[in-house]
């Protein structure tokens, strides 16, 4: 089997973005006692306005397998990029097709396109104590903790932050 195909998302794409999105994010707990921030992963269109919304879909069957948003600083959805780096948020596989190297491909995407655009790193938030997935993946690409640039957006939410030097 072939991995995924990668491109950006269509807004035809956007309701079925969303649904894989809050629905990876409650399968991994990251939503409980939360408020608001299901709506802010659902509303595709406005990440599409202000980053560039990527999917992963089957080339079998044109399903989508997952998707994420990668951002430059000073965006609107940038959280901890330093001038000259990228950032990706909100990466998400469908519950159902996670072990497909969907996530992968994904964070594979953005790496390319921060290369392209000259970037010296890729920068990302993941919660601690959530995502194992995630943090193996990011660890087996390459990305080192930063302890410094960790940050808290409201109590009980820590987020941990990870760079991937590039170059």
């Amino acid at each position: 089997m072939s991995g995924p195909l990668i491109r950006p998302a269509e807004p035809a794409d956007y309701a079925g973005v969303a649904r894989l999105t809050v629905a990876a994010y409650e399968a991994d707990g990251q939503l409980k006692g939360e408020t608001g921030y299901a709506d802010v992963l659902a509303d595709v269109s406005a990440r599409a306005e202000h980053g560039d919304v990527l999917v992963a879909v089957d080339p079998a069957n044109g399903h989508l397998l997952g998707s994420v948003t990668f951002v430059l600083p000073g965006t609107r959805y940038a959280e901890m990029c330093a001038p000259g780096e990228a950032e990706f948020r909100m990466l998400a596989v469908d519950p159902t097709a996670q072990g497909r190297g969907a996530g992968a491909a994904l964070v594979e995407a953005c790496v390319v396109r921060a290369i392209e655009l000259g970037c010296t790193a890729v920068t990302i938030c993941v919660r601690d104590g959530h995502a194992e997935p995630a943090h193996r993946l990011y660890r087996r690409r390459g990305f080192v903790r930063q302890p410094d640039r960790d940050w808290s957006p409201f109590p009980g939410v820590d987020l941990l932050a990870l760079r991937l030097p590039l170059g």
